[in-house]
């Protein structure tokens, strides 16, 4: 009898350490990836599976693009005068621990507050001209820009850096999906007002980008 308690001992230990070895594996393919590697595999992906993302995954994903960095406020994109005047919105669709709605993204805070419940994605996919990626992913994050906290200091010239910002934080969000196997594209082509009506944007912000992410086929 004690002999069968060792060999079943020994067995889930040999699966354990088994499975272990797996996550060894997989913790080291991650931080062997080289911001060289991550461009070289970057691409834009528009089709998607069922499987959900996780909330850590998502919360990354917000990080990267407006994240907090350091206590003087600085972010993970540089923003001209340090004036930061980009706001991202969550539609979220199929994530676990996480209900259906829209949610804005707190960078001082790393958090989401909730804005409307429930599952938009096929209104903001109609409002994209119908582009299909939108409805799919699990989520989808909205960048909009308020355009006078950074006018107020440059004038007319203050608009084109706004612009300049946006694309920084999207290629920190693309190269984070990169990094966590996730597929993504960047969508320029929408109506702009149907999209902030639908993520319930304030008057002074406007919408710039809407990339869908989701699980790669």
């Amino acid at each position: 009898m004690l002999e069968d308690e060792l060999e079943r001992a020994n067995a889930e230990l040999v699966k354990l350490r088994s499975e272990l070895d797996k996550v060894d594996a997989e913790v080291a393919a991650v931080k062997a990836a080289s911001l060289e590697e991550l461009l070289q595999q970057r691409r834009s992906i528009r089709q998607y599976s069922d499987v959900p993302l996780t909330r850590d995954e998502v919360m990354k994903l917000l990080w990267a693009g407006q994240g907090v960095t350091s206590d003087r406020g600085f972010r993970t994109a540089p923003s001209a005068g340090a004036l930061y005047p980009l706001e991202m919105y969550l539609v979220a669709g199929n994530v676990d621990n996480l209900a259906p709605g829209i949610y804005k993204y707190n960078p001082a805070k790393d958090e989401l507050t909730i804005v409307k419940e429930g599952d938009v994605r096929a209104s903001l996919a109609a409002a994209s001209l119908g582009q299909g990626s939108v409805a799919d992913g699990a989520i989808d994050i909205v960048m909009a820009a308020v355009y006078e906290r950074t006018k107020i200091k440059y004038g007319s010239r203050g608009e084109r850096y706004v612009h300049i910002e946006v694309g920084h934080a999207a290629q920190n969000i693309c190269l984070q999906a990169t990094a966590l196997g996730l597929g993504l594209v960047t969508v320029g082509a929408f109506d702009d007002a149907e999209v902030a009506k639908i993520v319930g944007m304030s008057q002074d912000e406007s919408p710039l980008y809407v990339m869908p992410v989701g699980r790669i086929n």
